[in-house]
């Protein structure tokens, strides 16, 4: 009797073990695998609930491995010395980080590139997503303007450089916080850095913006990516009235210190 409670208690951790292997490897949405490289695309289940956002996000998604696939049997071709380990390690996840207001979206695109020289590389990207018209948008409808150089990005970048010297202080990187390391962030809408709109305390809502910046963006390799924070009371002045619709509330305490 013994013997069959502790196998039936083996067998039950055993069937676990396997559950939690498969739940955490899930099945990729776009493969590409060959001799020269193994790449993958995953979107999380909420993407995949919504049929344009996902069809959007697996074209982008193919075209980068199809891009990664042809560069790495070039490289394969020219140097076959540096395969003999195997092909390169290619991954991106799409994930949604809020939706607010029931009509924006906004998405998270984590790139892991391994091609077993340096350290791997992580890039991140981001897409804001209009529900109501299936398109990608810029963070523009919710500013009274967005020139390059104007007041709005002005303020932003302010606000942004803020953000990253209290992170880095809270790091104990305070000095790698210099004009140096800061100088990629302009103000522009396609300098600025990759945006999301921030989560909220306040349903529906969002309580800023937060600014995505992989390694090397900001900082050396070793201190990894950054995220800056924009809180939406900062901007105030600048928005429209569908920024004042969209923005309220506070960030949530986890959203801080969750990665992003």
């Amino acid at each position: 009797m013994k013997f069959m409670t502790g196998l039936s208690v083996a067998l039950a951790l055993g069937a676990t073990c396997v559950f939690s292997a498969l739940a955490a490897d899930p099945k990729p949405d776009a493969v590409v695998k060959t001799k020269s490289i193994d790449a993958r695309i995953f979107l999380d289940d909420r993407i995949k609930a919504d049929a344009a956002l996902a069809a959007d996000c697996l074209t982008e998604g193919r075209k980068w491995l199809d891009k990664n696939a042809a560069e790495a049997a070039a490289a394969r071709k020219e140097d076959p010395q540096f395969f003999k380990d195997g092909g390169w390690d290619f991954e991106r996840k799409y994930a949604i980080r809020s939706v607010v207001g029931d009509r924006y979206v906004s998405v998270l695109r984590n790139d892991y590139m391994d091609t077993h020289g340096a350290p791997p590389n992580s890039d991140v990207n981001t897409i804001l997503w209009d529900k109501s018209e299936s398109k990608r948008i810029s963070i523009r409808p919710f500013f009274t303007e967005t020139a390059d150089n104007g007041a709005t990005m002005k303020a932003m970048v302010k606000a942004v450089i803020a953000s990253l010297r209290a992170e880095k202080k809270k790091r104990d990187t305070s000095e790698t916080a210099t004009d140096e390391w800061f100088k990629s962030v302009e103000p522009s809408l396609l300098k600025i850095g990759a945006v999301t709109l921030a989560p909220s305390t306040e349903a529906g809502k969002s309580s800023g913006l937060t600014f995505h910046y992989p390694p090397y963006a900001v900082g050396p390799y070793a201190e990894g990516e950054y995220v800056a924070f924009v809180p939406w009371e900062t901007l105030k002045t600048y928005l429209t009235a569908e920024g004042m619709r969209i923005f309220g509330g506070a960030r949530p305490k986890g959203d801080a210190e969750e990665p992003q």
